[in-house]
């Protein structure tokens, strides 16, 4: 619906004070400590903007720019859409727990449910190059969690934060999504159709200007929402040195809670959780796990029922259990039992495997395996897999364990 006079310029003024090139959360954080609503800013004079800021962005705030006020008419002018919606931080929708974590974005862009932002929600994040299991976890663990009332926020990454994304739409309470462009750009391109399914069914948020592209810096900019907009934080996958693992060092900061899901100690997407747990985050292994730190945060909030049937978005990893197990899509559950180990310890001629054998390969992930779970999990017939076992081993690509499991070699 069409802004008012009143609104326009209200939402005006904060974006004039916002897309002053120098001016960022920080900056606008000391101004309106010092001086005010945005109005009170602007009419407060150079020697006043020069006192809490410097002289240079004094002159930015105060002189005229055509291209700021060109990209002031184009964000009214999105607003207008029904479904669009821009929060400045005296708005009573701005979501309360973004108040409280020392730089909250001035205004933000929201496609979707406004109010989503302010739901119980738990974040749930983690590598973009997953493993099946991986995938399955944080699917599985999303639906979970939506369907006990919390909603999943995330990242709309590939790999653990889109499986997130469609295991929350499948559930109750639905998902928001914190996106490191401007809030009319989906990266990547490929989640055109999970973007908009988002904002059907929760929000898209962004604290960039419209037009923003992917740039590497606004990413961790990104992750300080997702904390900020959390109870607490959940990492399904991360290698070492993952941009979760800064989402989940901002949350704690944010005295949010901070989880994470053990996995294989072959796997590196594994490093990242086993050093957060090991730093004093919570083991995760199933849905209730998370419900018994969060429930009591949660209190006495409604979270959103469903609105309509879940969307089909593609294939994802579906079948996984949130109590830790899960179907063919998982990497195997068994462990490192007596008498495992290599049957042969001769190293092997590289050479690259076929597309068969490397799809096996993939499917095989970083826990041991038998056939029989190869089979069921890449469909293949057992023919077919034994003999695609045997050119990754031939290739040094795997190793047979006496016991006829199969592992990934050079670990």
């Amino acid at each position: 619906m069409p802004l008012s006079a009143e609104a326009r310029e209200e939402r005006a003024v904060w974006l004039r004070l916002v897309l002053t090139p120098g001016i960022g959360p920080v900056a606008v954080r000391r101004l309106l400590e010092a001086l005010g609503l945005p109005e009170d800013i602007f009419a407060a004079g150079r020697a006043k903007l020069a006192a809490v800021l410097d002289a240079a962005r004094a002159q930015a705030l105060l002189a005229h720019d055509d291209a700021r006020e060109a990209q002031i008419e184009a964000s009214l002018r999105w607003a207008e859409d029904e479904r669009h919606n821009l929060l400045t931080l005296t708005d009573p929708r701005y979501p309360p727990r973004l108040l409280a974590i020392g730089d909250p974005p001035p205004v933000l862009f929201v496609r979707g449910d406004a109010e989503a932002l302010s739901l119980p929600t738990i974040a749930i994040v983690g590598s973009r190059h997953a493993t099946r299991a991986g995938l399955g976890h944080a699917q599985a663990f999303a639906r979970a969690l939506a369907d006990s009332g919390l909603q999943v926020c995330s990242g709309l990454a590939q790999g653990i934060d889109a499986a997130a994304h469609r295991g929350a739409l499948a559930g109750r309470a639905g998902t928001v999504a914190v996106i490191g462009t401007g809030i009319d750009v989906v990266y990547p391109a490929a989640h055109v159709a999970l973007a908009d399914a988002i904002a059907g069914r929760g929000a898209l948020v962004s604290e960039l200007p419209l037009g923003t592209q992917v740039q590497r810096a606004n990413f961790p900019r990104r992750n300080r929402l997702i904390a900020g907009l959390s109870l607490g934080v959940l990492v399904v996958e991360a290698a070492r040195h993952s941009g979760s693992l800064i989402t989940a060092r901002q949350a704690a900061e944010f005295g949010r809670e901070v989880m994470a899901i053990p996995g294989s100690i072959h796997s590196p997407v594994s490093k990242g959780c086993h050093q957060l747990i090991r730093d004093g985050a919570k083991l995760v292994e199933s849905a209730e796990d998370v419900l018994v730190e969060l429930r009591a945060q949660m209190g006495s909030a409604t979270s959103r029922t469903a609105r309509g049937a879940p969307p089909e978005l593609g294939t994802g990893t579906v079948g996984a259990s949130p109590t830790g197990g899960d179907s063919a899509a998982s990497d195997s559950a068994a462990s490192d039992s007596a008498g495992g180990g290599p049957a042969g310890g001769g190293s092997r001629q590289a050479g690259a495997p076929g597309a068969a054998a490397a799809s096996l390969l993939a499917a095989l992930g970083w826990d041991p395996a038998d056939p029989d779970t190869l089979a069921e999990r890449t469909g293949q017939p057992i023919g077919t897999v034994a003999a695609g076992l045997l050119e990754l081993e031939l290739a040094g690509l795997a190793e047979r364990w006496v016991d006829g499991r199969y592992v990934r070699a050079g670990r």
